[in-house]
């Protein structure tokens, strides 16, 4: 069973599980089960995603339940007038805060801007030799896209040289495999943690979270982060 976020006549939200797909996608290839039927199935009616997640990334997802309130809905995600906020664990210590604006092409090889904000939160070292270093360094952010291209917040975490841990495409595979092979950990420390906006039928300021998944906390604890906020 999918976790409700929110529901009412108009809108629903759930807590995305890392690993499904929200839809049938080219470049995402193909799933036994998609979050689009799962949650249909679940309360019996049509569901209109809003936006979309990575298959690897967890969190907030947002569907409507017309096609009156997808239009709107839409149109508030293609003005930026929706906050989203993701947090990630990066390799290495990133910068107290930086806005990242750094042109992206996407799936058609079309150049886009892209612009993503991130603040950090808290910081790691730990005996973990890697290369030639005897630790390892790792920090939590917090991310803003202001922008929502593909894959954006891991092609631009990697672009300043601190990709998120777990990530394979657009990650360090040397730290992967590190990380599987010393702790049995292979999961994309990417998770869309909150959803602001104002509601598209009585204009109330909504406010939608979702929790970490254990596999997140786990990478948590091994770093000695404190992620009770996201729990």
């Amino acid at each position: 069973m999918l976790e409700i976020l929110y529901r009412d006549e108009h809108l629903i939200a759930i807590n995305k599980p890392s690993g499904l797909l929200v839809h049938k996608s080219f470049y995402a290839g193909e799933a036994d089960t998609y979050a689009i039927q799962e949650l249909r199935n679940q309360i019996g009616q049509k569901v209109y995603p809003v936006h979309r997640l990575d298959r690897k990334t967890s969190g907030v997802l947002l569907f409507t339940l017309d096609k009156d309130t997808l239009r709107i809905m839409s149109e508030y995600f293609a003005t930026r007038e929706v906050e989203k906020k993701y947090i990630a664990i990066l390799r290495g210590w990133a910068k107290e805060e930086e806005t990242i604006d750094y042109d992206l092409v996407n799936e058609n090889e079309v150049k886009q801007n892209a612009i993503t904000y991130y603040h950090l939160l808290q910081k790691s070292e730990i005996d973990l030799p890697f290369l030639k270093h005897q630790t390892s360094r790792y920090c939590l952010v917090e991310a803003i896209p202001e922008t929502g291209r593909f894959h954006q917040l891991r092609k631009h975490f990697k672009h300043i040289l601190h990709p998120i841990l777990g990530c394979r495409k657009h990650g360090c595979n040397k730290q992967n495999k590190l990380w599987l092979q010393t702790f049995g950990i292979n999961k994309m420390t990417l998770h869309a943690h909150q959803l602001i906006f104002n509601h598209p039928i009585s204009n109330e300021r909504i406010s939608v979270n979702a929790t970490i998944d254990e596999d997140f906390k786990r990478v948590g604890e091994l770093l000695n982060f404190d992620l009770s906020q996201y729990s």
